[in-house]
């Protein structure tokens, strides 16, 4: 979890990653399925229907994400892999979108010896992106469906050695595709996530067949993206394509980490279904994860002690150190060896600030050393937010730790308001206190 109501998502690929698996996920991670139908409702096309249930692979009980066409697109990559049998007991009406792509044919043709013609439409990124502007859908969910398309189109657009917006083919327009990608932006909008920690793709190898003959895994879209967005990849020993361009795309949209914290707890885990079967079961599984050192850092202590230095001195240095990034810094007065008065100063930082605060403590005092400790510390949450006051706006700190929740006044909005309106500090200080404690607004960046 992450502050301002973040979550962290964590996404386990050692099965690959494809658009359907990555909606089932989250789907059986929490995110709310009548939010997500009614978003998939309002998209401008037709010719589909969503079905959403539970399966089981290898004995575990999964979330599977299925969108049925009108004009069945089935999957004959299936087909060259295992044998037409094969292919059609696993994969008959559903979709994975395995670069079926066309770039001006009417004709859909699969690669088993048959042509079969549908009624495909061949939108490009301009006919998605007035989809996606009339579909009811959050800002969030937009722009996240939106950057997973541009992503799609760019490999592909690269692949084929064609202009991003002149390319027209199943993969960006087909409509299971564009279900699949707002499913997977709606349901990480609705679910709150902030970062999403993906360290690696797993991928098969061997060769697909699809529109333009026999292609390398990855397929070149899927490898144009993880070259573009520095996904890391591992080549696995299994034959076959376990990560689609959707999957890829979703991934490179999406991703903010590859590492894992040392320590973190398991919030609540996802199990999305793929439709493809090689050795190992095709799933993809997410968890909301907590890092137990969320609310636990490292932080340096600088301590010294000064005795022949004057109070306007020490005043300047305290300041200096505030700038130069001091978390916290005071004096204290003490009583030396031989009974001398002086002072004690103690500065908080971080260990990479400590270096610098060093050396402003040796610039501008009379102290020839300086002791340093390593000292763990646990902290609140902190957020900032605007609220009206009678006054104006002013803003306050709103600081949250297992269920507990404190609100301060800021000093600078308190004093903003004290010289705008004339009135004496502590009568701004409970104006602003009693706004804060009222409010119910969103967040402003700390």
């Amino acid at each position: 979890m992450m502050g301002n109501g973040k979550k962290t998502l964590y996404l386990e690929c050692e099965s690959g990653i494809s658009g359907d698996m990555a909606a089932a996920a989250l789907l059986d991670l929490g995110a709310d399925e009548a939010v997500l139908r009614k978003a998939l409702q309002s998209l401008p096309v037709g010719g589909y229907e969503v079905h959403i249930s539970r399966v089981k692979k290898s004995g575990l009980d999964m979330c599977d994400f299925d969108v049925l066409l009108e004009h069945e697109n089935h999957d004959h990559d299936m087909e060259y892999l295992h044998g037409h049998e094969h292919a059609h007991e696993h994969v008959h009406g559903h979709h994975d979108h395995h670069d079926h792509h066309d770039h001006g044919s009417e004709a859909h043709h699969h690669g088993h010896g048959h042509d079969h013609s549908h009624p495909h439409e061949h939108r490009g990124m301009a006919e998605i992106r007035e989809i996606l502007e009339q579909a009811e859908l959050t800002p969030g969910a937009r722009e996240l469906a939106l950057r997973i398309f541009e992503i799609l189109a760019e490999a592909e657009a690269k692949a084929h050695g064609v202009p991003k917006d002149q390319v027209h083919f199943h993969e960006v327009g087909a409509v299971d595709s564009i279900v699949d990608i707002t499913a997977a932006a709606v349901c990480l909008d609705n679910l709150n996530i902030g970062e999403v920690i993906l360290p690696v793709l797993k991928e098969g190898t061997g060769t697909i067949r699809c529109q333009h003959g026999i292609l390398p895994v990855p397929v070149p879209a899927v490898a144009n993206i993880v070259n573009t967005y520095g996904l890391p990849l591992h080549i696995t020993g299994i034959h076959g394509e376990l990560v689609t361009p959707t999957g890829a795309a979703i991934a490179a949209a999406v991703r903010t980490c590859g590492t894992l914290p040392d320590r973190f707890t398991v919030e609540r885990i996802g199990m999305g279904a793929g439709k493809r079967d090689y050795e190992a079961p095709g799933f993809l599984r997410a968890m909301l994860i907590r890092a137990e050192s969320e609310n636990q850092d490292q932080i340096m202590k600088l301590e010294t002690n000064v005795d022949d230095c004057s109070g306007e001195n020490l005043g300047y240095t305290l300041n200096r150190l505030m700038e130069a990034g001091a978390r916290d810094a005071h004096f204290i007065p003490v009583y030396m060896k031989k009974n001398r008065p002086g002072y004690q100063l103690n500065v908080i930082c971080t260990p990479e600030d400590a270096p610098e605060l060093e050396r402003i403590i040796f610039e501008e005092t009379s102290t020839i050393g300086i002791r340093k400790m390593l000292m763990k510390r646990t902290v609140m949450d902190r957020e900032i937010r605007t609220v009206q006051t009678p006054l104006g706006e002013a803003k306050i700190k709103i600081c949250r730790y297992q269920g507990i929740e404190k609100r301060f006044p800021e000093y600078e909005s308190v004093n903003a308001l004290c010289r705008k309106s004339g009135k004496n500090y502590q009568e701004v200080y409970r104006m602003v206190e009693e706004a804060g404690r009222k409010d119910s607004g969103s967040s402003d960046s700390m």
